[in-house]
């Protein structure tokens, strides 16, 4: 029997599409000050007949507004299923003036786009005015979340026993559309303060006890880097002293570590940990270590529903899926973690977080077709 074709964006559609991607982008959205493009979100969804909530995890965040959720219905019966996009972009280091040459939409300015992740935001508003209008075969809730670049926050602090969906697209992997993301790692944070006593180097250096020596101690005794195929550690961040002829009294510094596999990225942790308490040890200084789990990783089988769902939506669009592992996190591990399973779905962007950042008109089209097709395969 023959499969039946993919829905498509119509050519209307995909010109409002553009104009939803251009003004999002315009209008800024750095972690925590998100407002303004919440409260768009929440016009355009007003405007075909949805009802928005706005959560109260902006106490919880910082952010200046809460996460969104609205509720397209399906016939009843139905199952229903999630897709989510997130308001925040990485902080711009300018304005953002979008581009469009030859099909490309970039910058104008030396400073991202945003298309990470206002591509998918604008997708989901495109799939909603679709469904709005003509129907849904299935219940489509629909996720709007703060804070994700700074941590995932603002989906922690989303209270997912709102939901009814039984699994869920998160649209955030900046490659080439047609990769699905089925693995994701456990992700830690790893913060030292290494606490010395200051002395005068030239005079009495012996009276001190240098926190900045402890430090590089510690961290020549780690591996860092990638460690095998699916772990890796770095150190990102270290501050400290006072001034270049005293003994430093201080330093603080922060690292990370990520594994598809839980025992390994506990035992790389409990290394870590081991070595800024021994290097402390070796200079004679105090230390306050802080670990937290960031993310938990996952594992979707191949077989599973919303895994088979986006192969057989992203085929019948004539893209071949490709499965495969991430290194990042994104909004689908705090889901994954919380019993709602969620393929991370590449949006086709390019470069995200970097200056020249960028994303062709044609991948931005498909991308609508994609969250069309999705709905659509899983009724």
């Amino acid at each position: 029997m023959e499969a039946a074709a993919a829905p498509r964006a119509t050519r209307e559609e995909k010109d409002r599409l553009l104009r939803d991607f251009v003004r999002l982008c315009e209008t800024p959205s750095p972690s925590r000050r998100e407002r303004q493009v919440a409260d768009l979100i929440a016009a355009e969804l007003r405007a075909v007949g949805l009802e928005v909530e706005e959560d109260a995890s902006a106490s919880e965040t910082g952010s200046d507004t809460g996460n969104l959720l609205a509720r397209i219905p399906g016939p009843e019966g139905a199952r229903t299923i999630l897709l989510c996009a997130h308001m925040d972009t990485v902080p711009p280091a300018g304005p953002v003036e979008v581009a469009n040459e030859e099909g490309v939409l970039t910058n104008r300015h030396d400073a991202i786009l945003g298309a990470d992740n206002k591509a998918a935001v604008a997708a989901i508003l495109g799939t909603a005015r679709r469904l709005a209008r003509e129907g849904s075969p299935v219940g489509v809730e629909l996720v709007f979340t703060t804070c994700e670049e700074v941590g995932l926050v603002g989906a922690k602090a989303f209270d997912t026993s709102r939901l009814s969906a039984e699994y869920g697209y998160v649209f955030d992997h900046a490659s080439p559309l047609g990769e699905l993301i089925i693995a994701a790692p456990t992700y830690y944070r790893i913060e030292a303060r290494f606490h010395g006593h200051a002395a005068h180097a030239g005079i009495r250096p012996e009276n001190g006890r240098n926190a900045i020596a402890a430090a590089a101690r510690a961290l020549d005794r780690m591996q860092l880097g990638r460690l095998d195929a699916e772990t890796t550690a770095n150190v990102g961040l270290i501050s400290g002293g006072s001034a270049r002829n005293v003994v430093a009294e201080r330093c603080a510094v922060e690292l990370e570590a990520r594994s598809l596999d839980q025992q390994r990225i506990a035992a790389v942790v409990a290394d870590m940990v081991d070595a800024i308490t021994e290097a402390a040890s070796d200079f004679d200084c105090d230390v306050e270590t802080d670990v937290a789990e960031l993310s938990r990783g996952y594992r979707l089988p191949r077989g599973s529903r919303p895994v088979a769902v986006a192969c057989e939506a992203l085929e019948r669009l004539g893209v071949e899926p490709v499965l495969r592992s991430t290194g990042g996190g994104s909004d689908a591990s705090v889901f994954q973690a919380r019993g709602v399973p969620c393929v991370n779905v590449a949006d086709g962007s390019e470069r995200n977080h970097q200056p020249d950042e960028r994303i062709a008109v044609e991948a931005l089209e498909r991308l609508l077709d994609l969250a069309l097709g999705l709905v659509a395969s899983s009724g």
